[in-house]
């Protein structure tokens, strides 16, 4: 019987199951895919956004769902001490725009191997191609059911991710194992995932990235997220980091508006100077050439539409009116998101295995003594920028770490 098992070989896995071996536990890895940490093969598009370079109050200030309850992990394995890992192990890190660290080779695989070797070094059983079929109680111990056969061990942590990009091998499978042994699973959505909107124009602007904008989310009455950032239209709806960070608060939410601010680094009165002034120098052209210099040249036909004001007309004819709520249009363009990408191409699952069941301070079962849980399964996530791979790797650290104590407790 191995002391522990760890289902679930991505970052939150492979890090619990080399912090506990660490800590002179035996260890088996359960793993349904023919390698290790698939998702994290795609992470930050290839180049593994493993961390931000901040402090805790800059880790918990993005975390959207349960911060106060990562406490602990984070204060166990903090970005600084993860960064330092890594690098201790001969892989080499930089920080690029706002905090985010990657390697500084650009490749998700020295990250990947890196834990690989390491795990294999210190004595982890690793068993690829073993997808778990079932998971029970079996007195003071576990069962777990795997094509070849039947495991036990004495502790079991569950890192065995979402929903998101099912081609990795999420589906799901601990939140079902989870419920069947008695805890609560709080709804999933896909998050941080492409947002779908049906507004007629933009189809035309596919591929087009808007930099240095505004985005607001409304709920209603309630703003629930208001960033400057980066964005890009898809052939059915809006996509890009500030898009994606977005979407994270829109689970479950009915009628949100998304709002763009073209121009916000200028008050809507700044923005109306500018524009008399560059009508005043193209006053004798057309409309449709008089906006080259605010707009990327593939906006400017959708602005023109959605101003009504004729294209041809001349800029010394446009009235007063006609200029203001053409400024109007580029300080508040409306989008209304009508659904989202899905599973397929969510970055994380929003929701999972209630807190409620779980100890902040170990991430054990409060239901069942020796099961753990880490990483995505969780029902805690964050914004884009590298935190929700922090996530990951904190809560595999302090289940590792907390596993330990409670199995050399238990002999």
């Amino acid at each position: 019987m191995s002391a522990l098992a760890v289902i679930g070989g991505g970052p939150a896995g492979m890090m619990a199951a080399y912090t506990a071996a660490t800590q002179g536990i035996s260890v088996t890895l359960l793993e349904k895919n023919e390698k290790l940490g698939k998702k994290l093969y795609i992470t930050g598009k290839g180049r593994c956004n493993l961390t931000n370079n901040t402090d805790i109050p800059g880790l918990m200030a993005q975390v959207v769902t349960n911060p106060r309850f990562l406490h602990s992990a984070f204060n166990a394995l903090d970005s600084q001490a993860l960064m330092a890992f890594f690098q201790d192990r001969n892989v080499p890190l930089k920080t690029e725009r706002g905090g985010r660290v990657f390697p500084v080779s650009d490749r998700a695989n020295d990250i990947n191997q890196a834990l690989g070797a390491h795990l294999r070094k210190i004595g982890v059983n690793i068993a690829l191609n073993c997808e778990v079929k079932s998971m029970e109680q079996d007195g003071d111990s576990f069962s777990i059911t795997t094509p070849t056969g039947r495991i036990h061990a004495k502790a079991v942590i569950v890192a065995t991710g979402g929903l998101s990009y099912p081609s990795t091998g999420s589906t799901g499978d601990g939140f079902i194992w989870a419920n069947q042994l008695g805890h609560s699973v709080v709804s999933t959505f896909p998050s941080l995932v492409p947002l779908e909107a049906q507004e007629p124009w933009i189809a035309s602007l596919a591929g087009l990235s808007l930099k240095n904008v505004k985005c607001t989310l409304r709920l209603g009455k309630k703003i629930a997220f208001e960033e400057l950032g980066e964005m890009m239209f898809t052939p059915t709806g809006i996509t890009g980091p500030l898009i994606l960070s977005a979407s994270a608060y829109l689970a479950g939410k009915h009628q949100p508006l998304i709002s763009i601010d073209l121009k916000p680094g200028l008050t809507h009165d700044q923005l109306d100077t500018r524009l008399l002034r560059d009508f005043e120098i193209y006053k004798n052209r057309d409309f449709c050439n008089a906006l080259d210099g605010l707009l990327p040249q593939r906006l400017i036909e959708t602005i023109i539409t959605l101003s009504n004001i004729p294209p041809h007309k001349k800029v010394h004819t446009i009235t007063r009116a006609e200029r203001q709520n053409l400024a109007s249009i580029f300080k508040n363009l409306e989008i209304r998101p009508t659904g989202n990408a899905g599973y397929k191409e969510a970055v994380i699952t929003k929701g999972g295995i209630s807190i409620k069941d779980v100890s902040p301070s170990t991430l054990m079962s409060k239901h069942m003594p020796g099961l753990f849980f880490a990483g995505e399964v969780l029902d805690v996530d964050a914004l884009t920028g590298g935190y929700n791979m922090q996530i990951a790797f904190s809560t595999g650290y302090l289940a590792g770490m907390a596993v330990a104590e409670y199995i050399k407790g238990s002999v």
